[in-house]
């Protein structure tokens, strides 16, 4: 597969681990050039180094996401460094407790959506003005099952994914014509370092219980890696406003 990615510039966030390191491994391994944002120093700083140690070129920015001041940062480090930005990768994200509604407060559901749906809302509108003038440019974005559904989750991680799918299909009828492409995947369970904290006897947890046995094989982050960067790539030229679940058929139960 021609994937087209050699020399391009590309930001992966929540690079750090997980399926965001899988992902920068990828387009790093393909020749592109990558911004590893995290915002786990050790982390994104450990990427880097592995990137490096294959022959390839990757520079860290720390920091939380869902800031303008490190929004700003990552856009202006893929400019400066790399001469522009082709292609955005929105992976970083966070559980919730697998709340339902009514036993939700303030703090979880505004810390979910600040990082879950107004992180990449920031970040795209930062990094879109550099792919305009450029006349081309991909976005993907990590979504999820619960994306596609309201029994993977709790109803902060359900509605901000929710509005990730929102945001990509926007952006794909939006900017068509100019030359950007914007999908998402869902991820169904993945083998990663998040952990949900749920509470136990909670309403949330024992609702969405049965819905579970449907689960499916676990993937390795490579996995949802691959499909990111098969989206991002000159092989999916015409996909655009997609949705791809990898989840081992999950969402077709």
């Amino acid at each position: 597969m021609a994937t087209g990615l050699d020399g391009r510039s590309v930001i992966v966030t929540g690079a750090g681990s997980g399926i965001g390191r899988a992902t920068a491994l990828a387009f790093a391994a393909e020749g592109a050039r990558v911004v590893v944002a995290d915002l786990d120093a050790d982390g994104a700083g450990a990427v880097v180094k592995e990137i490096e140690q294959a022959g390839g070129t990757a520079v860290a920015v720390i920091g939380d996401l869902s800031e303008q001041t490190v929004v700003d940062e990552v856009a202006a480090t893929a400019v400066e460094r790399f001469g522009g930005v082709d292609v955005l990768v929105n992976n970083a994200g966070i559980m919730d407790r697998m709340s339902a509604l009514a036993d939700v407060d303030d703090a979880e559901w505004e810390r979910v959506i600040r990082v879950n749906l107004t992180a990449p809302f920031l970040l795209t509108r930062a990094v879109l003005p550099h792919m305009l003038a450029a006349g081309r440019g991909t976005i993907v974005s990590t979504a999820s099952e619960a994306g596609l559904r309201g029994s993977a989750a709790g109803a902060a991680y359900t509605a901000s994914k929710h509005g990730v799918v929102g945001l990509t299909k926007s952006l794909a009828v939006m900017y068509r014509g100019k030359g950007i492409r914007a999908n998402a995947i869902a991820p169904g369970g993945t083998k990663t370092s998040i952990v949900v904290d749920a509470e136990q006897g909670a309403h949330g947890p024992a609702a969405l219980g049965p819905h579970f046995v449907n689960l499916g094989r676990v993937a390795e982050p490579e996995e949802q890696a691959a499909a990111i960067l098969f989206l991002a790539s000159d092989a999916a030229s015409n996909i655009n406003g997609a949705i791809l679940p990898v989840d081992d058929g999950w969402s077709a139960v």
